[in-house]
């Protein structure tokens, strides 16, 4: 794919107004085993992805593997400043170079360079050939071309790894905006992962990714948190890519703000309400979607606070404490206007796989990605990220969890509830067809409007009355 068809790709044949109006969309991309087939040739080699974060391959000669589909991507840290990606295959007889270990969703270590275990050849962390056994019995036919690994393009936005198969791609930059601009004020590149797991789930991928693509789901799914607030939600898109956030339904339980870290809850008193409301999302989101630190300091304000202080105070008074509380442990907050905050909403979905609901100094996020040739089968990997004091990251790596409440935290097993009973509901014949909410789904809409422009099914339809 060229420059040029990338661009206009990200045009659509539906406005974005158009995605405010009533749609329906068909739901062959999930059950098709065709349809993933052909995602192989449409889309993933055709688009930026996320495979990793930069703290995984700290120093030179450290490498991770990103699977998709049939391919295998090597991506090495070749300099102090330097990543560099390759196909992982021999270009000899196809072998690939890295194998996957049993039960794992990647590999990962440390090399000087990459030999084929086959045959034997050779090649330096630049990826070009330095030895091929018996060379001279291919009389000068081998080259610098044909014998070095086939280059793929990375590049790095917010600490996280991104890869391109597509040499021709437009830049990564180009790529994520409106999106990067709106989000660089959180600073993801100063922060490091918490923890991360992954499972081999019984949905296609895009079944499990938008279960995390909108709040409107919370009244039917998470009701225990109804209790802590209104989840009355927008949905937007930018682009490529989409965010959601909460509606200023309620004014007075919203606070004007769109996002979860700066809202008073529910209750008389704002001190107790927002106290509540973080415990309930620490406590069943896996320590995710706030942090320790806000938690704590939401505990204390029915002690640093008057009775009857207004909820907009609390909230002041709530995260300068929080954030004097991480000062001291040697965490720096970045500058975020509460305008940015605004802006910036709940979550984000990054086309076409990955999911990142932001904070002042975390994120909570998701990729998921086909699990072999079974569109009813997926890789999910959710992990979290946030800000420590320097040296003091935990160290983690990728573990496999099964999808209980246990190993997730309850409002993750409630989403994964959904996700198997969707993927097998939209193969009834008493299936009529998707009714996506036109103000608080548009993320979903918009995602299969820029996904059938890859794969050429052309966007949603309206629906008539």
């Amino acid at each position: 794919m060229n420059k040029t068809v990338n661009l206009e790709m990200q045009q659509s044949a539906l406005s974005d107004q158009d995605l405010a109006e009533a749609l329906t969309y068909p739901v062959t991309a999930f059950l098709s085993r065709e349809y993933a087939e052909a995602e192989k040739e449409k889309l993933w080699p055709k688009i930026w992805q996320m495979a990793g974060r930069v703290e995984e391959i700290p120093e030179t000669g450290d490498f991770i593997t990103y699977e998709i589909g049939d391919d295998s991507i090597i991506v090495v840290r070749t300099g102090p400043d330097t990543l560099k990606a390759y196909h992982n295959v021999c270009p000899h007889r196809g072998r690939r170079l890295v194998s996957t270990p049993e039960g794992a969703n990647h590999a990962c270590g440390k090399k000087s360079r990459f030999v084929c275990g086959f045959h034997g050849w050779t090649f330096g962390l630049d990826g070009k050939n330095t030895y091929v056994h018996d060379k001279q019995d291919w009389k000068g036919c081998l080259n610098e071309e044909n014998t070095a690994l086939a280059p793929v393009l990375v590049d790095i936005w917010g600490g996280w790894i991104f890869i391109n198969m597509d040499l021709d791609a437009v830049p990564l930059a180009e790529y994520l905006e409106p999106a990067a601009s709106i989000l660089n004020p959180f600073q993801f590149d100063k922060m490091r992962y918490k923890w991360r797991q992954w499972v081999i789930f019984d949905c296609n991928w895009k079944t499990a990714l938008e279960a995390f693509m909108e709040p409107y789901h919370v009244a039917g799914t998470h009701t225990q948190l109804l209790t802590h607030g209104d989840y009355y939600a927008y949905s937007a898109p930018y682009g490529l890519h989409g965010v959601s956030g909460f509606d200023q339904r309620d004014p007075d339980l919203m606070m004007k703000q769109a996002s979860t870290i700066t809202r008073a809850g529910k209750g008389a008193d704002p001190r107790i309400s927002t106290y509540n409301l973080q415990n309930e999302i620490y406590t069943t989101v896996n320590n995710a979607s706030t942090t320790e630190t806000l938690v704590n300091a939401a505990k204390r304000l029915v002690d640093e606070l008057p009775e009857g202080t207004p909820a907009d105070e609390v909230i002041k008074h709530w995260l300068a404490s929080a954030k004097a509380d991480d000062a001291a442990r040697g965490v720096e907050w970045p500058t975020i206007t509460p305008e940015q905050m605004s802006q910036a909403g709940l979550a984000w979905h990054i086309f076409p796989n990955m999911a990142v609901l932001q904070g002042i100094t975390f994120a909570l996020c998701y990729r998921s990605r086909p699990y072999g040739d079974n569109p009813d089968k997926c890789i999910f990997e959710s992990y979290a990220i946030e800000r420590f004091p320097a040296g003091q990251e935990p160290k983690t790596e990728w573990v496999y969890a099964e999808a209980t409440a246990e190993k997730w935290g309850m409002v993750l097993a409630q989403d994964f509830g959904n996700m198997a009973e969707v993927q097998k509901g939209m193969k009834s014949r008493g299936f009529r067809g998707t009714l996506p909410n036109p103000h608080q789904e548009q993320k979903v809409t918009n995602f299969h409007r820029q996904l059938g422009k890859y794969m050429g099914t052309g966007a949603p339809v309206k629906l008539k009355p």
